[in-house]
């Protein structure tokens, strides 16, 4: 998107309430955006996000329609696709005795749940073995591997194994497929087959693919040569629910094909016809046709649940049962899991924070470690730490003097690779990761070198050169333009997420109207220029920060808002709501 050379703020905002500086599109896309609006007869809002997204006129209706016909590569372009494939359909064919190996996340339980289902739709039963998170840990194992293929003849690693060498070696007697995405290593482990759009000699291309998505496609490919033999696969558009939670659970970008595959998710979920999301759907009390927050925000953490604090295998359970009952009897412990993670995560989660900010939150790493933090939340917390500081971060659980860690990046500096290259030089015991997300295991006499060789390499990446992030704004609205029409017209620019951030808009020179505190942590108002109608707004941790505060006690005071537009459902009835993020005093222009 083209950005003018010099950044004026917008609205004259260089240090909100948050302390951010408000970037608007600029001259140059502020008129692009006009001659695409004339052009296509587009709403400004919506063309002003086109523009961003670098949508020219051309190309906008086959932006706002994807057709994943068009955009779905073809599955051959990954290296070791064509083994994997001849492979999988071999076992299939001679009735052989197949394990599918799957991570304990999201993306790994539906990337286990795909193969189980379209194996059973082939008449085939498939094996499902997710290890625990703290007794077996990340990824194959020796013991488990070997154990499998005693009594397996394939088996499937999904999420994982593209660093398993060992324990791959260990399956004697069994074949094993790899398809995974995380990042790979020099050499790869001696597998039928490592099908990974980031091993080092892939072109990267396909590099935002989540597990699930190369998961897709191998059942492409494999429902391709069945139809070459005059046999009819199983359904996969039907399939497409699971590979969206997970392309959006598992933070993938969601750019090209990542956008057409949750977008036909979201409409295939939307059927209500695969128990395990009903069921949990219906105990995360969602009330109206699913979106990417939904998957990232209600039903990925349930999903995440059991194999962050309960039975590892949970999630993969649920997404892959046939049985309404037993759905509804599994979302409803994984919901509680959830409510037990989330007040383990509160605990560990103000520790991490008082101990990070003991440390300094201006270096390139922010990072914390404590003893008996549970493995299953460190990666949230990392998360919430790099959220407030605009730092990659890393939060560690220790326990008999070994350290298990998440960690979580920020755009521009690869995490992944900076966690494998401590591993390869013996700080750490295990690591690996992609360039967002990372997961490690030192031992505690190693804890303090590691991290402060690993700020060092991040340091080299322009981490702690960044200061709070910029807000970026796709424009101004007055209050009386939020209406349902235009939310749905912007919402086919969606769906919004990981490198597709929801428009953001900004309010001039806002009243608060009505103002109140909702639970300890968030605020509810609404807000007008004295022109049109009141806007409902709602913002959620706002009393983390000092935007609560400023806020409920504005006592007249006038503020530029921004945020971004949702409807919200209530007794039947949508109305336009605003998702406030930040604030800044009117009266200091």
């Amino acid at each position: 998107m083209p950005r003018d050379s010099v950044i004026r703020p917008f609205l004259g905002i260089d240090n909100s309430l948050t302390g951010r500086r408000w970037v608007g599109l600029g001259d140059e896309a502020d008129r692009l955006s006009e001659g695409l609006a004339q052009a296509t007869g587009l709403p400004m809002a919506v063309a002003r996000v086109l523009t961003r997204r670098g949508i020219d006129a051309e190309a906008a209706a086959g932006f706002l329609a994807p057709a994943l016909r068009d955009l779905l590569p073809d599955p051959l372009s990954l290296r070791d696709m064509d083994a994997a494939a001849a492979r999988f359909l071999a076992a299939v064919s001679r009735g052989e005795r197949i394990a599918v190996f799957g991570d304990y996340d999201v993306d790994g339980g539906a990337s286990s749940a795909l193969l189980v289902i379209w194996l059973r739709a082939m008449g085939r039963e498939a094996t499902l073995y997710i290890p625990d998170r703290i007794d077996e840990g990340y990824g194959p194992n020796d013991p488990a591997m070997a154990k499998l293929a005693a009594t397996h003849d394939l088996i499937v690693c999904v999420d994982c194994g593209t660093l398993s060498h060992g324990p791959i070696a260990a399956a004697a007697g069994a074949d094993v497929i790899v398809l995974d995405h995380h990042l790979g290593g020099e050499t790869l482990p001696d597998a039928v087959a490592v099908v990974n759009p980031n091993r080092q000699d892939e072109t990267g291309e396909l590099g935002h693919l989540c597990a699930a998505a190369v998961v897709f496609l191998l059942l492409v490919e494999a429902n391709r040569r069945l139809r070459a033999e005059g046999v009819a696969g199983p359904d996969l558009m039907g399939m497409l629910d699971l590979v969206a939670l997970a392309t959006v659970a598992d933070v993938a970008p969601l750019i090209g094909v990542n956008r057409a595959l949750v977008r036909q998710g979201l409409t295939v979920m939307g059927r209500r016809q695969r128990p395990g999301l009903v069921a949990l759907a219906d105990v995360s009390r969602m009330d109206t046709a699913p979106n990417a927050y939904h998957l990232g925000f209600l039903l990925g953490p349930r999903v995440n649940a059991g194999g962050r604090i309960g039975q590892a295998d949970l999630g993969a359970r649920l997404l892959s049962t046939t049985d309404p009952h037993e759905a509804a009897a599994m979302a409803e412990r994984l919901d509680q899991l959830n409510t037990e993670r989330r007040e383990i995560e509160a605990t560990v989660r103000e520790a991490a924070l008082q101990q990070a900010t003991e440390r300094g939150l201006d270096a390139p790493l922010v990072w914390a470690a404590g003893e008996g933090w549970h493995p299953g939340v460190v990666g949230i917390v990392a998360s919430r730490l790099k959220e407030a500081t605009n730092r990659p971060a890393i939060v560690i659980g220790l326990e008999n003097g070994v350290g298990k860690g998440s960690g979580r990046s920020v755009t521009g500096v690869d995490l992944g690779a900076s966690v494998q290259r401590l591993a390869a030089e013996g700080l750490l015991a295990k690591g690996g990761g992609h360039r967002m997300a990372a997961g490690l295991t030192v031992d505690a006499d190693k804890l303090e070198p590691a991290m402060e060789r690993l700020a060092d390499l991040l340091g080299k990446q322009g981490a702690g050169e960044m200061g709070p992030a910029d807000l970026d704004l796709d424009g101004l609205l007055a209050t009386s333009a939020a209406t349902p029409e235009l939310i749905a017209e912007i919402d086919k620019a969606g769906p919004f997420g990981m490198g597709a951030p929801a428009p953001r808009f900004a309010f001039a020179d806002q009243q608060i109207a009505f103002a109140k505190r909702v639970g300890e942590r968030h605020l509810k108002l609404s807000i007008t220029d004295g022109m049109g109608p009141r806007l409902d707004a709602i913002a959620f941790g706002a009393f983390d920060g000092p935007l609560g505060e400023a806020l409920v006690n504005a006592g007249g005071r006038r503020f530029h808002l921004a945020g971004r537009l949702e409807i919200n459902q209530w007794g039947g009835r949508q109305k336009p709501q605003l998702r406030l993020e930040d604030a800044a005093p009117a009266d200091t222009d």
